[in-house]
């Protein structure tokens, strides 16, 4: 779909251990009777040009949703940034906007608006803002930096927040809309947000 944010790229963060959901693969706990990572990719799909899944396990059953998935170039379940970093060196756009797997409830112009702050903000980068906290997992990042990022996590850089800091960051003010990225981490979370209660969204 060619609109405002045309030229961006987007990756579903779905390749961690998640440690707190009792070992499931996050991303295909069933909410609302389908996979987290669905609802995710069903909201962003629309508002770029191409969408990735980056996943390390359970491959196929991603691929079942019909975006490419992706694994992390580099082994060991490296975090966040690993599975950024292979999205930036495969995306054919100059912008990659980050999501995580399990936030089904992202704004409907989240790419739009990120871009349009980072375009008139002399940023490098933009992270969305819920008027609590930084969402470091929710991001509009140019690929420029894929080399920067490679040399960051080669040399043992893990936490997204330190290497943002190395660039000029934008926060973006999304704090009307405080429950567009809660998150689900634990089952606890879910049977919540399945009920219809919003936990808050956490960094």
């Amino acid at each position: 779909m060619m609109n405002d944010s045309s030229g961006i790229t987007a990756v579903v963060l779905a390749g961690g251990r998640a440690r707190r959901m009792d070992g499931r693969d996050k991303g295909l706990v069933l909410f609302q009777g389908r996979p987290l990572v669905a609802h995710v990719a069903e909201i962003l799909a629309p508002q770029v040009d191409e969408l990735f899944i980056n996943a390390n396990r359970n491959l196929e059953e991603y691929a079942e949703l019909g975006h490419p998935v992706i694994r992390d170039d580099l082994d060991g379940f490296q975090g966040p940034l690993a599975g950024v970093l292979s999205a930036m060196r495969r995306a054919r756009n100059p912008l990659l906007l980050v999501a995580p797997c399990d936030a089904p409830l992202l704004p409907a112009d989240f790419a739009q608006r990120m871009k349009k702050v980072l375009e008139t903000a002399d940023a490098d980068l933009a992270v969305a803002f819920d008027g609590q906290r930084l969402q470091r997992t929710h991001a509009l990042l140019p690929c420029r930096l894929a080399d920067d990022l490679a040399a960051y996590l080669k040399a043992g850089g893990r936490e997204v927040g330190r290497w943002y800091a190395g660039h000029k960051m934008k926060k973006v003010d999304w704090s009307e809309l405080p429950g567009a990225f809660t998150n689900v981490n634990t089952p606890d979370e879910l049977a919540r947000l399945e009920q219809g209660s919003v936990p808050k969204s956490r960094a």
